[in-house]
Parts: structure tokens; sequence; C-alpha cells
């Protein structure tokens, strides 16, 4: 290999671990709360529906960040809406720990959810825009497993730190993401591709997604739809388990752990077996018949 292939293998490579982990921990910031809904709801002594509700919320905001970010990185590129966002949603996650009542909790939520929509298209973008095409499919798949193991990571926070210092420290871990911003600086190149076709005015990044609306309008119900799938299920399982299964403060730590490495570890293995089975002909299959 070359000393330019050298540094360009080592360029993507890092732009991979750093969109990964940024998903990774994006997700452990927006799971830690899930396992923790009836002891929020008692400390801020309201119902369990309105802890809920602080779930749905920050979904609802994650379009208007992902709308957000995903504009400032078709303007002034990949790296820096990158880094402002990791930078944005740890903070967030930090104060939500902070959070004297539930109207301030619910209102930081609502930000977070910003902050946790603009990561996955910058990031994703990034990467993609790096890769060798022949790597595009597996390593998408890849890059998609960080959202499996930021649940996996919450279960286990959940399982270490939540019987000793109770749910508020776990959203205080949620601020190591803006660590990683640094790493983004120092070690991850502008994107080449968008360098070369970055548009010259705000017009012009308006006027490439109305040229693309029918895609776009596709991929925005497909996704609302495979969320609907896994939010409606997932997000309030540890609830489930203590109010409809009885299980006790002492054994919901390690099932809720068992339960989401099993999860994570199905999850991760789907991920890279349908984004590795060949080219854009099959992952067009494989998003209805896996």
């Amino acid at each position: 290999m070359t000393p330019a292939g050298h540094e360009e293998s080592k360029d993507y490579l890092n732009a991979l671990i750093a969109s990964f982990l940024g998903w990774t921990l994006d997700a452990f910031d927006f799971f830690v709360l899930v396992f923790a809904v009836p002891t929020i709801a008692e400390e801020f002594h309201v119902d369990l529906t309105e802890i809920a509700k602080t779930i749905a919320v920050t979904l609802a905001f994650r379009p208007v960040g992902a709308f957000i970010f995903g504009l400032l990185a078709d303007r002034y590129g990949r790296r820096l809406p990158l880094m402002l966002d990791l930078v944005f949603y740890s903070v967030i996650e930090v104060l939500s720990g902070l959070a004297p009542d539930y109207k301030t909790f619910l209102i930081l939520r609502a930000l977070f959810g910003i902050g946790m929509g603009g990561e996955w298209g910058v990031g994703a973008s990034l990467v993609m825009e790096k890769v060798p095409p022949k790597w595009r499919g597996v390593l998408s798949g890849i890059l998609q497993e960080g959202y499996a193991v930021g649940y996996l990571l919450a279960a286990c926070c959940y399982f270490f730190v939540f019987p000793k210092w109770g749910w508020r420290p776990m959203f205080f871990i949620g601020g190591l993401p803006a660590l990683l911003a640094l790493f983004v600086r120092f070690k991850v190149k502008e994107s080449a591709v968008w360098e070369r076709t970055r548009p010259p005015n705000w017009s012009g990044v308006g006027r490439a997604i109305v040229s693309q609306w029918k895609l776009f309008l596709y991929l925005s119900c497909l996704m609302m739809m495979m969320n609907f799938a896994s939010h409606g299920t997932q997000d309030m399982y540890p609830t489930f388990l203590k109010l409809e299964r009885g299980f006790s403060p002492r054994l919901r730590p390690s099932l809720s752990s068992t339960i989401s490495a099993l999860w994570s570890a199905a999850s991760c293995l789907g991920c890279t077996r349908t984004a590795s089975g060949g080219g854009a002909g099959w992952r067009r299959r494989s998003c209805w018949r896996p």
C-alpha cells in the first residue's frame, strides 16, 4: 500500500470509529432513561405516563435535530456539525441529571431529542463518503450496530450504577461523548466528497433537497415505521417488567441487562447480515424481506 493509500485508510477508519462511538453514546444517553422510568416518576411525584411523555417528546424532536444538523452539514461540512452535536447532546444529558423538577426535565429531554436526531445523519454521511464503495454495505451495518451497543451499555450502567447511586449519575456518565469531539477535531478530516460538491449558498442546499423530494419522503416514511416498531416495544420494557411481571428492584437490573445483551447481540448480527449481502439491489430487498 502506498503512503497515500495508507493515509486514506487511516482517515476513513478514524471517521468510522468516531461515528460509531458517537451513535453508540447517543443511544446510551437515550436508553439510560428507559431503565429508570419508575424511579424518576416517583422522585418528581408524577405518573409514569408523564415520564413516558418525555421519551415521546425526545423522539418527536429527533427529526428537528436531523433537519437542522443535516442542513448545517450540507452547508458547512460534516466535521463541524458533528462536533457541535456531540457537545450539545452531552451537555443536555448532564443537565437532565441535574433537573430539579419535572417541567425542567421535560424541556431538557426535548432539547436532547434535537441532539440525538442530529448525530446519525451527519456521522453516517461522513463515513459513507470516505469508505471505498465496495465496503459501504458491511460498514453501514457495523455503523448501525452502535445503537444496539448503546442499549447494552445503558443496561450495564443500570446494573452497576443504579443500585448504588440512583438514576442521576447515569445521566452524568452520559456527558462523556463531549470528549469524542476532540477525537473528531484532531483525527478526522473533512469529507472530500463534500468539498467537491459543497453548495455555494443556502439556496443550493434547498435545491438539492427539492430535487430528491420523492426519495426524501420515501426514506422518511421507511425510517418512521422502523422506529415505530422498535421504540414502541423496547422503550417501556423495563417498566413492563416491574408493573406487569412484578420483578423486584433487586432482580430488574440483572434481568434487564441480560435481555438487553441478547437483544443487542441479535441486532448486531442482523445489521451485519443485512448490509453485507451484496449491492444496492440486495439492500433494497432486505428492507422488506429479511
